[in-house]
């Protein structure tokens, strides 16, 4: 079996349930909170799982990483706990799994908690939970409300997590996840394999069978009843939005408020969510070359019409000959990944031109170490399982993509983002690296349509959002019949940073008193 060594206490488990393969659907009825879901799945059953008590208890050997265990450790007054959920929602009396969560309780009286989810999908809401409590802690949402986190099923320190690969296979790349997006080239042997070993170090092939978004939304509902509160409150990023207008569909009536940052397109698709998410790096790469051609020196040259084919010459040798990184070498991959890490934050500009003029050198110690940091490994070699939540979550709610259609994505990839194109047909070999998961996915798409009975919800877009195009803001909020707060400016999520003072205050007045901001309102950044 694949093992992960990890600081966590926490052991994988093994399930052994024959769970039903069968994929769901996303309908048009409506929620009964107190007994239908709106894709239709019963919430009945489940009342000894709402009813559970949480045992908090320190935070000590709920982090994964060190630098998980130094956030947890600056946090005053943060508890954990395990949830316990089913495995299949449809069989509460089956198997069941855990779900580890935090608390971080109100410097005041508290409204209430405030659920959040830091993105991915598979990124640890214990991490982002407990960041979220630093960065707004003289806000009055952190006054007003405990701040909550939980690992979604498959993810960090809940039970079992997904494990694909082992720490050293993770500095070397040797296992990569996914085959859209850049030059991984598969097999069907390989990407049977990949399944298999997920399933082998994950707590079996019924795990991966219920691993959607839909699951996790479910999981959120025990999860709400559990705190006490009659009606969620929640705060979700990138991601986030995604499980929160999940959520919106099936317990509408079960929303108090809903903050949505970084929003993912309820309406497109895989294909034309990811051609769009990488037209939006091409944009902010652009938009990077451009302050770099400002602040002179830039090893993508002075003009930046022309700092496309300036990082081509740079990055394209490396898919013939990577170059020493750190104590690896650095890909072509890899390279393009570290700009791509960049790109999510205007501060982190100067690390990829620095990484640039690195590798004019002959070395790829920045761009390799940008890899590493947006993944979350430490500097104990210590890797969260982000990456392979990431995909055994998109597994369970992504389109499935034939070869034909892989390869005409990957074309209309490197036609949205010129600058990640490495100059070879790379189109042979896409194979969907999802082929053979055991479950169809459960998703659908659009999903999030015609929902009644939900109340005011407030989506914030930033216009230069490299990965999460401000128009799905845009689209998400008309779809949910909510409220829009245009940032003008660069990055992705803005929220849970604290950093703009406009949208603290917009979100604090929404979150607290449920006054969302008037129509066309805009925050300068």
């Amino acid at each position: 079996m694949l093992t992960r060594t990890r600081p966590s206490r926490r052991a994988k488990g093994g399930l052994v349930a024959t769970a039903l393969l069968l994929p769901l659907t996303a309908c048009s009825s409506d929620a009964d909170p107190d007994g239908e879901a709106h894709d239709g799945a019963r919430t009945s059953g489940l009342e000894e799982f709402h009813a559970q008590e949480l045992a908090w208890e320190p935070c000590e050997g709920y982090a994964n990483t060190a630098a998980e265990s130094t956030v947890y450790d600056a946090v005053e007054g943060m508890e954990c706990a395990l949830l316990t959920v089913p495995l299949d929602h449809e069989d509460p009396d089956g198997e069941t799994l855990r779900l580890a969560v935090n608390r971080v309780p109100a410097g005041g009286e508290a409204i209430g908690s405030l659920v959040t989810n830091p993105g991915g999908p598979g990124g640890s809401g214990l991490f982002g939970a407990a960041t979220t409590s630093l960065t707004l802690a003289e806000s009055p949402i952190t006054e007003r409300f405990d701040v909550v986190g939980f690992d979604p099923r498959g993810v960090g320190s809940s039970e079992p997590a997904v494990d694909c690969y082992s720490d050293a296979e993770a500095d070397t790349g040797d296992v990569p996840l996914s085959s859209q997006g850049n030059t991984v080239q598969w097999t069907e042997e390989e990407t049977r394999a990949l399944m298999e070993r997920c399933a082998e170090g994950s707590g079996g092939i019924e795990v991966l069978t219920r691993l959607g978004s839909r699951d996790a939304a479910r999981d959120m509902d025990i999860l709400r009843a559990a705190l006490g509160d009659e009606k969620l409150s929640f705060l979700g990023q990138s991601y986030g939005t995604r499980l929160g207008a999940v959520y919106a569909e099936q317990f509408p009536e079960r929303v108090r408020a809903m903050v949505l940052d970084g929003a993912i397109d309820p309406m497109q698709g895989t294909y034309e969510r990811r051609v769009g998410a990488y037209a939006g790096f091409q944009g902010a790469f652009e938009r990077m070359a451009a302050d770099c051609a400002e602040r002179g020196g830039c090893p993508l040259g002075d003009v930046p019409a022309l700092a496309t084919e300036r990082f081509q010459e740079l990055v394209r040798p490396l898919f013939e000959e990577p170059v020493p990184a750190l104590d690896q070498r650095l890909t072509f991959d890899s390279a393009v990944g570290g700009v791509i890490a960049g790109l999510y934050s205007e501060e982190a500009w100067p690390l990829i031109t620095d990484g640039l003029a690195e590798l004019r050198e002959g070395r790829g110690d920045i761009l390799l170490q940008l890899n590493r940091d947006f993944a979350g490994r430490d500097e104990e070699g210590a890797w969260p399982n982000m990456s392979e939540a990431n995909y055994a979550i998109n597994c369970a709610d992504e389109e499935r993509l034939s070869p034909e259609q892989g390869a005409e994505l990957r074309t209309a990839v490197l036609d949205s983002a010129p600058f990640t194109d490495p100059g070879v047909d790379v189109t042979d070999g896409v194979r969907d690296s999802c082929e053979h998961w055991p479950v169809e996915p459960s998703l659908g798409y659009p999903y999030a349509q015609d929902i009644e009975g939900l109340p005011e919800t407030l989506v914030v877009s930033i216009t230069g959002d490299p990965t999460t195009p401000h128009q799905g803001g845009v689209n998400l909020a008309e779809t949910l019949g909510g409220s829009l707060l245009t940032v003008e400016g660069e990055g992705h999520t803005v929220v849970s940073s604290g950093a703009n003072a406009c949208v603290n205050e917009a979100a604090a007045a929404y979150l607290i008193d449920l006054t969302a901001p008037e129509d066309g309102a805009t925050c300068a950044q």
